[in-house]
């Protein structure tokens, strides 16, 4: 069955805070300038938000560039910050930071408590007023090239296909989106921008990105205990410190707060498991106070880049360009990402409408996009923020140490920019050289089993489709992973997709839940062997977070 196309000047495959905010801006600039600009939104969850987690606070300095009346407009955030805390935790106590020796950068004047999925919401509807086409539930799943090798667009997923690759009586086949621009904006890891990044290159010369996993809940507390707009972040325990790891706890409206926790993925026991470290946390007494009596409402997991500036790859190609967090723009001091994708979405955005106003039909590099994050005050603060990262590779009390020199004495103007450790593939230590960590069972008040946790992320996908979490050689999880790092996969998972099944009958194998997959895309990173290869699943599974 052959695939039917659609055209567009622009294609932009997610609709996160980048995806939207590039095409808002588009829009905006066509109508300005009276020059028509047509532009398509694809988004694999079923609706816009559908698959944004992030923490968080905004800083709405891009959101005021975009929509300086975002208020009027009703744009949701409603939570301003009415106060920073910082502590150092230790296993029964802990400290917390003066206020005067806090990092500026985790200063929050100005800045709201949101629901990043919320705000999407809101993105997608003022992009919809403005004529964008946005279509949720379609995954991209293929990226076309013309026969010069430059970008040509996209195909979505083949709808209605087995289990084993046969077709059932619902097949639909894809559809092409032809663009003279395609902007790929999917968030961390993702699996085009993956495939981009080889084909073009475009890692080449730049450090290796780093990243996290950050797991996060929604809780409704206390009244009594909650106070709108608190925003507390921690590190410490139960990180040990050499590994680099934080949490926040984020009141929110309602009486209800955000908590969550991320651990780097360039820890090196393979017995660590992100998920039990995060319920562990938040069994600490200075923690538990606040949720004591509250219940719990969501879950989620998501993993984010780190690397900063010195990780960033090229941004262009022929025909395409990154945006957002596809390329890794996060400041990892300021715990902060959304108002940069905004910002990136909007660099692009004019870069490629002044190209196609000048007559362009987008087979070249969009070099004017890149030369204008150069001078943007977002490449000023990345600068800034270059060193925080990196420095933690000298552990918890080195990495401090140095983030105080930097960050507060310094304001991030040294002359030198710190290396990033390797990648985080690589920093697996084999089982026989490590100690297996010993959790201690969920108490079903504070903290909770996985089962019971992926339930509350409204999880789902079509269980008769092929297996989207694909392995390049299937023999290595049992010859490799569990034989040397005792199958790390099936802790460092925070959805349980991955189980060693078997081994009382002496003959192991991996089983691949992959129903349970919340897209957070820790396997296809922390794979030591780099087997585990994540694809897109049919479009509209995967998690259904509500207000995350």
């Amino acid at each position: 069955m052959e695939r039917e196309s659609m055209e567009f000047d622009v294609v932009i495959v997610g609709g996160g805070p980048a995806g939207l905010a590039a095409a808002i801006r588009l829009r905006q600039l066509s109508e300005e300038q009276g020059f028509p600009v047509s532009v398509c939104v694809l988004e694999k969850g079923s609706e816009i938000g559908a698959h944004i987690l992030s923490g968080a606070v905004m800083d709405p300095r891009a959101l005021g560039e975009l929509l300086p009346d975002w208020k009027e407009r009703g744009a949701p955030l409603h939570t301003p910050v009415t106060e920073d805390r910082f502590l150092f935790l230790t296993e029964k106590g802990g400290f917390q930071v003066p206020q005067a020796l806090m990092l500026p950068t985790m200063k929050n004047h100005g800045n709201y408590v949101i629901s990043l999925a919320n705000v999407c919401r809101w993105l997608g509807e003022q992009a919809e007023a403005m004529e964008v086409e946005v279509y949720p539930g379609f995954a991209a799943a293929e990226v076309l090239y013309h026969e010069d090798g430059s970008v040509k667009g996209v195909a979505t997923g083949d709808m209605g296909v087995a289990r084993d690759g046969t077709k059932k009586s619902n097949y639909t086949p894809g559809i092409e989106l032809h663009a003279k621009y395609t902007f790929f904006a999917e968030g961390c890891r993702g699996s085009l921008g993956r495939g981009l990044m080889e084909k073009f290159r475009l890692r080449e010369g730049v450090q290796p990105q780093t990243y996290g996993i950050g797991l996060k809940e929604i809780w409704e507390i206390d009244p009594a205990k909650h106070k709108a707009g608190l925003v507390i972040h921690t590190a410490g325990w139960p990180m040990d410190t050499k590994t680099y790891g934080g949490s926040w706890l984020y009141h929110m409206e309602d009486n209800q707060v955000s908590i969550g926790f991320v651990v780097g993925l360039d820890y090196e026991n393979p017995y660590l498991n992100p998920f039990r470290e995060f319920q562990r946390f938040k069994t600490h007494p200075k923690i538990r106070t606040f949720l004591e009596g509250g219940k719990r409402l969501a879950y989620g997991a998501r993993a984010l880049s780190e690397g900063g500036l010195q990780s960033l790859p090229k941004l262009v190609f022929p025909g395409g360009l990154l945006i957002g967090d596809e390329a890794g723009f996060l400041n990892v001091p300021k715990i902060k990402g959304s108002h940069a994708a905004i910002k990136t979405g909007m660099l692009a955005a004019e870069a490629a409408f002044s190209a196609l106003r000048d007559g362009s039909e987008g087979r070249d590099e969009l070099t004017a996009y890149p030369a204008a994050f150069r001078t943007s005050w977002l490449h000023e603060e990345l600068h800034q923020s270059r060193n925080f990262r990196p420095a933690f590779k000298w552990g918890l009390l080195g990495g401090t140490l140095y983030a105080g020199l930097d960050q507060v004495l310094m304001r991030g103007k040294v002359p030198w920019t710190l290396k990033h450790h390797g990648a985080d593939h690589d920093s697996l230590k084999p089982k026989d050289q490590v100690k297996p960590i010993d959790y201690p069972r969920p108490d079903g008040e504070i903290s909770f089993d996985l089962p019971s946790s992926v339930y509350l992320s409204n999880t789902n996908h079509e269980e008769d489709q092929p297996v989207h979490l694909t392995l390049k050689d299937p023999s290595v999880p049992i010859e490799v992973n569990l034989a040397k790092y005792d199958a790390p996969e099936q802790r460092y998972c925070p959805a349980g997709v991955y189980e060693i099944v078997g081994q009382e009958e002496g003959a192991p194998r991996l089983q691949i839940n992959a129903q349970n997959c919340v897209h957070c895309k820790t396997c296809d990173i922390k794979d030591p062997t780099q087997n585990i290869v994540w694809v897109t699943p049919e479009g509209g599974g995967g998690p259904n977070y509500p207000n995350m």
